[in-house]
């Protein structure tokens, strides 16, 4: 029988601890369908625990692994280039394994991802009718070219994708795949369901209209099974992906019959809505059912931009929902895109002071507009003069009325407005047990997150043992994040910094690193100087300018200058817990607090950072 493994990569968390909250529902949806259309072969989602934890030696051993037939990956935008070099590395460690990718990536407005190497055969759309098409061709030892939403790699290249049509597949006919055991229910973990495929709307930055704007509705009936099945199964929160989910037929009697299935609230939901045709009989239904927690998009309050990008709306109607959802207690995300065409710098701090005005502020995620493979706005880039990266995730960089640097700024500007920090913070791993950079090990394959030690007393002098490690690392690993940590045992000069950061940036560029390029930072591979003992403060202030800095101390000596930690002061990694960490917690800033103990810093990331699966 032929063997089929699926893999789905996480998108990177934001600390080393904390859990990815990775689900292969894709994989798991393309197992279901073999299954439906009765095809023999043997199927394999891999499990998330191996895909979230190894590095991309570790994975690519795991996953060539009694060289199965075929691999099939789920690319999109933050795990599509490390998809691609496992693919690369399996079929090094496997050359008869055929690779099939799919997903959101995959389309033919996309050649960042058609031209690379490492796959076989692209498939674009929703997957389950063709993936059942597309295998039992590959079983049957059939050339698969000219199947709906397929492209096969010739000698010559890739062929076009053969014609489809939107998906029409009614939702029934493909049972969840937690409920037929292809993917697991892990009470750790959002579990992701659809009840809507399809969107009526028509937002051209969004990826959604181009699968259909005919919705697909699973039943009110079918849907409260399912939550029920869910629930049985050990599900603590669900997340609903469906488009508008309060745009859906039958969405009331929906409403109650979660709540019916959701006695007492055991289960918290989650789902996007639109403010407009919400009432104030629906947010009641929505608490009632079980929903704590909405994302609801506001996007811009210029009504001439909400026009050109087909959203449609009025800012007016969003303040008048969130008055109404918060009335029930239902805590918010709401979104502000900044660069949309038509839209200013002006306007999106309009867009802040309106949020501020409405108790929006704390609730508030913005961030810069991404060009999307598969969206209307990426196929009129050009005329609408909007300039973006070609790589993911695909930021804009310049607009007809934004400036890559007032980008920039106006995000800082936001930041201001709100006293926070928008994008996430690079928290380095600096607890005991990281790898030694001088040891003959420092290149061995590793985990997804690793962290490096360079401790000496004069490091400069030992320069090129340590690029000749980093070298090893990133060879080994080149997707995996990096925390770069230097613990000198006296000064070095600043020149120091300066290699590492070059050999740093001049390592395998990804979604990652590129994810916070706006403001000048790497969220993939970082570099912390630890402090242990006394430096020349002036010094220490020049080497906060280009790294985190922070200083081993105990808890009582941190909580003495708690509100000056990662401000006036370097952070503080706490090597002798014994104190008040819950009064640290209080008046410290979190991401200025590390530990030396692994349970202490998973207790911290999922107690105080809201890290809540954090491992």
């Amino acid at each position: 029988m032929k063997r089929l493994r699926l893999v789905q990569l996480p998108v990177p968390p934001p600390a080393a601890l904390a859990a990815t909250g990775n689900v292969p529902l894709a994989a798991g949806c393309l197992a279901v369908s073999a299954r439906v259309h009765g095809l023999e072969a043997s199927i394999e989602v891999v499990d998330p625990t191996l895909t979230d934890s190894l590095g991309d030696t570790l994975l690519a051993d795991a996953v060539a692994r009694d060289e199965p037939d075929f691999l099939g990956l789920s690319l999109y935008l933050w795990n599509a280039e490390r998809s691609l070099h496992l693919a690369r590395e399996v079929r090094r460690r496997s050359p008869r394994t055929r690779v099939l990718i799919g997903g959101p990536e995959v389309g033919p407005d996309n050649p960042f991802v058609l031209q690379q190497s490492g796959f076989d055969i692209a498939v674009t759309g929703e997957a389950e009718d063709t993936f059942a098409q597309l295998l039992k061709s590959l079983l049957d030892g059939r050339d698969p070219a000219g199947l709906p939403g397929v492209a096969v790699r010739r000698p010559l290249g890739l062929s076009a994708f053969g014609a489809q049509t939107g998906a029409s597949f009614a939702l029934h006919e493909y049972p969840s795949p937690y409920l037929e055991g292809m993917v697991q229910v892990d009470p750790d973990r959002s579990t992701y369901i659809e009840t809507v495929r399809g969107c009526r709307s028509h937002c051209t930055f969004c990826f959604y209209p181009r699968s259909s704007s005919v919705l697909r509705v699973l039943d009110v009936e079918r849907s409260a099974a399912l939550v029920a099945g869910l629930r049985d199964r050990g599900a603590r929160e669900v997340v609903f992906l469906d488009p508008t989910f309060n745009h859906r037929p039958e969405f009331e009697p929906l409403l109650d019959a979660l709540a019916r299935e959701n006695p007492g609230n055991a289960l918290a939901f989650f789902a996007e809505v639109r403010a407009e045709g919400l009432t104030p009989a629906q947010a009641r239904k929505l608490k009632r059912a079980g929903f704590d927690r909405l994302e609801i998009g506001l996007q811009s309050v210029n009504r001439e931009t909400l026009r050109r990008v087909r959203r449609g709306g009025s800012p007016e109607k969003v303040a008048e929902a969130a008055r109404m959802l918060h009335g029930e207690g239902i805590e918010l995300l709401v979104d502000l895109i900044v660069g949309l065409p038509g839209d200013t710098p002006e306007d999106v701090l309009r867009g802040m002071d309106f949020l501020d005005r409405h108790g929006l502020a704390a609730e508030a995620q913005v961030f810069p507009l991404s060009l999307l493979p598969g969206t209307a706005m990426r196929a009129t880039a050009l005329e609408d003069g909007v300039e973006f990266d070609p790589a993911p995730p695909y930021r804009v960089r310049r607009t007809a009325t934004f400036s890559e640097e007032q980008i920039r700024e106006t995000v800082l500007q936001a930041e201001d407005r709100l006293r926070r920090r928008l994008d996430e913070w690079p928290r380095p791993h600096l607890v005991d047990g990281g790898i030694d950079g001088f040891s003959p090990q420092a290149g061995a394959p590793g985990p997804a997150h690793a962290a490096i030690w360079f401790e000496g007393v004069d490091l400069f002098a030992r320069r090129g043992e340590i690029l000749r490690a980093l070298d090893a690392r990133l060879a080994v690993d080149p997707f995996a994040t990096l925390d770069v940590v230097l613990a000198p045992r006296g000064l070095f000069p600043l020149d120091l910094l300066e290699l590492v950061r070059a050999r740093l940036d001049a390592a395998t560029p990804s979604y990652l690193s590129r994810a916070l390029k706006h403001r000048g930072e790497d969220l993939m591979r970082r570099v912390t100087v630890l402090l242990r003992g006394d430096f020349p403060e002036d010094w220490i202030d020049a080497v906060r300018e280009r790294a985190q800095v922070f200083r081993e101390q105990t808890a009582v000596q941190a909580l003495a200058v708690a509100d000056r930690l990662g401000a006036e002061l370097p952070g503080a990694r706490i090597v002798a817990p014994a104190g008040d960490l819950q009064e640290l917690a209080r008046r410290a800033d979190a991401d200025a607090v590390v530990f030396a103990d692994r349970a202490l810093e998973t207790s911290w990331q999922r107690r105080v950072l809201g890290f809540g699966d954090a491992r």
